[in-house]
């Protein structure tokens, strides 16, 4: 797929329309079944942005016209306690979000909380009581209802898919951390444990069917494009000089951008990955001919893969409008998207 022109806007006009244009929106809002939606990440992060989250929350209830939101995990910061208050306390806050909210878990509310100043769980207790606060009633989304599929069955109700006017939305647990191989030092661990390997390989053989699930049904169904989300930024910028060096630093994520490589260009329509851990918004090709991790993971070029990472941390200062256009629109017209701030 061809990079996307990024169309240039004056600060006047970007004050007058109160957005911070990364792509502008096509005309297609006045489409027959085009429809928006809203991504965040990586948020709330720290005492400050817990305190500002219903508001930030109010702010995206206001985008009346949203069909749903996805939270692409890290509901708080690495250095904090992964405590039941905690979760109990964004569940609620989760539950006063007027659209239907698809949420994925992220590496600091469960990878991470063997660190000490975490509270020093083991993560895989912690990823049930994720499961048993915030996927309480599988098949269904947190606010306002809307039904998904769900791999229940395989224990990971978590992974979820859905579509939307032709559009195939597929969201993911692949996590930061090396895909959760990292060992628990917080626990004394200096290599990955037994009981740690055993989750990482059944959640991944789980993403990967649900990969193949999303694409073969796109496939059958002609559908016009498919959204992967997740949280782990599998090509994270910062990590790009250590992974060159040695790709084994990402290497629990070498069979799930295989499967992408292989499903994208079977496909041969758009195909948008949208995810967070990075904190920082990017736009681009990740493994378009000549890409630095076509080596790293070993891979062909994927060129119909367009990557997207929204705000988090500190720059969690605004959500992603994504639109989707009406039917008559293909190939790269199928989806743009813009940053909208927060009010405050």
């Amino acid at each position: 797929m061809p990079s996307k022109t990024i169309k240039t806007t004056t600060a006047a006009a970007v004050l007058a329309l109160g957005l911070l244009v990364s792509q502008p929106a096509t005309a297609a809002d006045s489409t027959s079944d085009a429809f928006t939606f809203g991504v965040i990440g990586d948020i709330p992060y720290g005492e400050a942005e817990i305190a500002k989250f219903p508001a930030r929350i109010q702010d995206i209830n206001a985008d009346s016209a949203l069909k749903f939101v996805t939270h692409v995990g890290d509901i708080k910061n690495g250095s904090s306690v992964c405590s039941d208050e905690y979760f109990a306390n964004i569940r609620t806050q989760f539950d006063t979000f007027e659209h239907p909210l698809v949420f994925t878990p992220g590496d600091n509310e469960w990878v991470d909380c063997h660190r000490t100043n975490n509270g020093a769980y083991n993560p895989l207790e912690r990823l049930g009581k994720l499961r048993e606060v915030f996927f309480n009633e599988p098949g269904k989304t947190l606010g306002a209802t809307m039904p998904v599929k769900t791999q229940e069955s395989l224990g990971l109700p978590e992974n979820v898919r859905f579509t939307q006017n032709r559009v195939a939305f597929s969201v993911l647990n692949i996590q930061g951390s090396n895909n959760s191989l990292l060992p628990w030092s917080g626990l004394g661990e200096t290599t990955a444990t037994p009981e740690q390997l055993a989750e990482v390989e059944h959640r991944t053989d789980a993403v990967l069917d649900q990969i193949r699930e999303t694409f073969d049904d796109a496939e059958r169904r002609n559908d016009r494009a498919v959204v992967l989300m997740t949280q782990a930024d599998m090509f994270d910028p910062s990590l790009l000089a250590a992974a060159t060096a040695n790709p084994d630093l990402v290497s629990g994520f070498r069979e799930i951008v295989q499967a992408i490589v292989e499903e994208t260009n079977g496909f041969d329509r758009p195909v948008y990955l949208i995810n967070g851990d990075s904190h920082i918004f990017a736009e681009n090709q990740p493994l378009a001919e000549g890409s630095p991790w076509l080596d790293i993971y070993g891979q062909a070029p994927a060129d119909d893969l367009q990557r997207i990472t929204v705000d988090g941390s500190a720059n969690a200062t605004n959500y992603v409008r994504f639109t989707v256009a009406g039917n008559s629109a293909d190939g790269g017209e199928v989806l743009s998207w813009e940053k909208v701030p927060f009010s405050s």
